[in-house]
């Protein structure tokens, strides 16, 4: 019988690494600093294990992941959510550091998964974007917020806060675009994207840190990654709605609110939207068709290296 090599899986914290290498079933913890990694490289060339998976833990996993790719590991960030149903449907209901540790090391040496590849030139404009998403939803918060109080200075103090942030979210957007202009690649990858009516600065920033992979996959490869890929839902004779299922959301909401553009005022999309819309489509069923035009459009722009007006043409 075969032996299966050796896959890590890292439960992640701020201030501690809890490992397990299956089968080897060797359990280990570490700090979550420049120590605590290179005693885990140490452990991990004693065990011969190069595969590592961890889940994606809200940034405590970012400098772990840095420093295993950097020492050529193969990394695998993976969804909190699959490795919770694999162990749920192991029956391991159970749930504590270590407990996690070993069901990602499972699911890293049962489920297929792709490698992390770090693009350390992306690393700056990676932050940045998401630092502004993060002040967007704050700045949503506090608007909600502000309507729901009855008392005047909440209110005022709501709206001074809402109004700070949107000066923030300004001076980001100004150093975001310093930033791509600084790098010629990425201001070429911009200009195809905005060539596209309907995609914006944000949504042409969002694209170039969130999607290193466009110009580089299948069309439906990259609707998949965005998440925007219907799924068959049948069994026997009953035919399901088909529906979308994950992806990367931070990435596919900032394209939702660029489909509502481009469906109002890009003639081709418009068109497509209405003809959807006239068969019977829902509004947001008909946007996430625009998303996936939008996404397989703008893949083939930047694979040809072309931009809207030279592809129509």
């Amino acid at each position: 019988m075969a032996q299966i090599a050796p896959h890590v899986g890292i439960d992640c914290s701020q201030d501690r690494l809890d490992v397990h290498i299956y089968p080897l079933s060797i359990e280990f913890s570490v700090t979550n600093d420049a120590a605590g990694w290179f005693e885990l490289e140490r452990r991990l060339a004693e065990a011969s294990a190069n595969i590592v998976g961890l889940e994606a833990s809200g940034g405590c996993e970012r400098d772990v992941c840095r420093f295993l790719l950097d020492h050529e590991f193969s990394v695998r960030r993976l969804n909190a959510y699959r490795v919770r149903m694999l162990a749920k449907a192991g029956g391991h209901l159970a749930k504590n550091d270590r407990i996690d540790a070993a069901v990602i090391a499972r699911f890293v040496a049962t489920i297929p998964t792709h490698p992390l590849v770090r693009l350390k030139h992306l690393d700056r404009l990676v932050e940045l974007v998401r630092a502004r998403s993060r002040l967007i939803d704050e700045r949503t918060k506090l608007t909600n917020q502000q309507r729901q109080h009855e008392d005047a200075l909440l209110r005022r103090m709501d709206k001074s806060r809402a109004i700070r942030l949107k000066a923030y979210i300004l001076v980001l957007d100004r150093h975001i675009a310093d930033v791509v202009e600084a790098q010629s690649d990425l201001k070429a990858k911009k200009e195809i994207l905005r060539s596209m009516k309907g995609i914006g600065p944000v949504s042409a920033h969002a694209l170039l840190a969130l999607l290193p992979e466009l110009g580089q996959l299948t069309a439906k490869q990259i609707a998949a990654l965005v998440g925007v890929a219907p799924f068959d839902d049948d069994s026997g004779k009953r035919r399901g709605v088909r529906s979308i299922q994950g992806g990367r959301t931070e990435l596919r909401n900032i394209l939702y609110m660029a489909a509502l553009t481009a469906a109002r005022h890009n003639p081709v999309l418009k068109a497509f939207y209405d003809r959807l819309r006239a068969a019977g489509k829902e509004a947001k069923v008909a946007l996430i068709a625009v998303v996936r035009k939008m996404i397989t459009i703008l893949n083939a722009l930047v694979r040809d290296g072309v931009n809207w007006q030279s592809a129509a043409a």
